[in-house]
């Protein structure tokens, strides 16, 4: 990143003194730096030429003084400020890492996750270009499994906080969610953003009751991890990890430690995946499995199961991978037996199927992965547009791979189709996956009649929404 001068260009006195403090020369300052940054999904490429112009007087931009106070505090074992290191908090509105804690206290914990929205909303491009921290995120879910419950989540200022308050953050997250399944989470995900700054937010810091905080502390981790997901489908994965860290925490609050383990095992762990943190993926769902509540329901003890199938999957783990996968089976087979939460009910035999499909295609196994594929199609109601559409390209991706090209092409046709009113960058991920493997394995004519259908398609897109923008006359 550049830096600016400060007035007069005085030597910067006060982080002078720290990092001499600290005996850790420029270099090697830089270093820690971009080490720090990584941890919150940013690149920074500094060198000890940036640590000398900071000495010297300039000023750093953006997140960099917020992530220097972090590594001086950490290599000299105290809380250092920008204050103390002369750069005064450009940022404080929408720091930077805004999100990335679990904060232990309650009104921390509050504070943390309407920060996030409050940061969100206030700046459409907050976070965009980050990627997901794996260290960060295991720091996380390492923190969820040693929290403490929360005694009392009741409070006694603020506007009184009714049941119907509370069904009514659960409806809407209820139709959000069956929106963002129908239309991609480039139409939605505003919406949900907006609910939670301005209704769920002010909820929060109402006055309400131990029952009716659990509620609504458990509504609002749902509609949080809502938002995270579709952070996901607009291509904003670092942003998705903040939510999904909130969400872990408010799940906390709720004190529903089987939606914390839903959290981790299906979306802080598809982030590890999708990063390539395959190792990272395995922690992950182990840290979930050994937080999750026992005896957990047998639905999300499949999901648990099913994650660690993907994570040995992604890491190449055969013989790990097939034990997870049959755990997995057999507990969704005992599903409806017992008790199930809501929140479970989406993992299904068809969201299983799909899982082991992908599973099949990262140990090369393309012929099983065109099994599971077609199954998980068979299972999927046809509201949910989204995944029909990306398991279609999953299931044409394994055709592929097989040497069904035709049946492929046909798989792909229909995903296109499909996709035409969806926003989602998920989509476009698997599409765009699709044509480069058809364009390096195909003949040139099937190649160019897709490209041609998939740019036919994304141009009346284009244009819909060049329509919708338009102002009603």
């Amino acid at each position: 990143m550049a830096a600016r001068p400060l007035l007069g260009r005085q030597p910067n006195r006060l982080l002078q003194a720290l990092v001499q403090e600290t005996g850790v020369s420029n270099a090697g300052l830089a270093r820690r730096i971009n080490l720090c940054g990584a941890e919150y999904g940013l690149d920074l490429r500094y060198d000890k030429t940036s640590v000398s112009r900071w000495l010297r007087g300039q000023q750093a931009r953006g997140p960099t003084p917020r992530i220097l106070a972090e590594v001086l505090s950490r290599k000299l074992n105290r809380e250092i400020t920008l204050a103390e290191i002369g750069m005064p908090d450009l940022t404080a509105r929408h720091s930077p890492t805004t999100g990335f804690a679990f904060v232990p206290p309650l009104a921390g914990a509050i504070d943390q996750a309407c920060g996030l929205w409050r940061a969100d909303a206030g700046r459409p491009a907050y976070a965009q270009g980050s990627g997901v921290g794996a260290p960060r995120l295991l720091e996380s879910c390492r923190d969820w499994l040693a929290a403490h419950a929360d005694t009392d989540v009741s409070r006694s200022a603020g506007s009184r906080v009714g049941a119907a308050d509370v069904e009514a953050v659960h409806v809407i997250t209820r139709d959000l969610a069956a929106a963002d399944h129908r239309f991609g989470s480039g139409r939605i995900r505003p919406i949900a953003v907006h609910c939670l700054d301005t209704v769920v937010a002010k909820l929060l810091r109402g006055s309400y009751s131990r029952h009716t905080g659990r509620r609504l502390f458990a509504c609002a981790a749902r509609l949080t991890e809502l938002a995270g997901y579709m952070a996901v489908d607009v291509g904003r994965p670092g942003l998705a990890q903040r939510y999904y860290v909130q969400a872990l925490r408010l799940a906390q609050a709720a004190d529903d430690r089987g939606y914390g383990a839903y959290i981790i095992a299906r979306s802080m762990h598809q982030l590890a995946v999708s990063a390539g943190h395959s190792r990272t993926a395995v922690q992950a769902a182990r840290i979930a499995l050994q937080g999750a509540p026992q005896p957990a329901a047998p639905t999300l003890r499949a999901l648990l199961h099913t994650s660690e199938a993907r994570g040995h999957a992604v890491a190449g783990d055969l013989l790990a991978y097939r034990d997870a996968a049959s755990r997995a089976r057999e507990a969704l087979a005992r599903a409806g037996t017992e008790g199930e939460p809501d929140w479970a009910e989406n993992f299904d035999q068809a969201h299983l199927a799909g899982e082991l499909a992908r599973c099949c295609l990262a140990l090369n196994r393309p012929t099983l992965a065109v099994r599971e594929a077609s199954r998980a199609l068979a299972g999927h109601p046809g509201f949910r547009v989204r995944r029909r559409a990306i398991d279609l390209l999953l299931l044409a991706t394994a055709q592929l791979r097989a040497g069904q090209t035709e049946e492929a092409h046909t798989a792909a046709m229909s995903a296109v189709r499909l996709s035409v009113d969806l926003r989602s960058s998920l989509c476009d991920e698997y599409m765009d996956n699709f044509q480069s493997l058809l364009t390096d394995s195909s003949g040139a004519t099937v190649a160019r009649g897709f490209e041609e259908a998939l740019g036919q398609a994304r141009t009346e897109k284009r244009n819909q929404e060049v329509r919708d923008s338009r102002p009603q006359t």
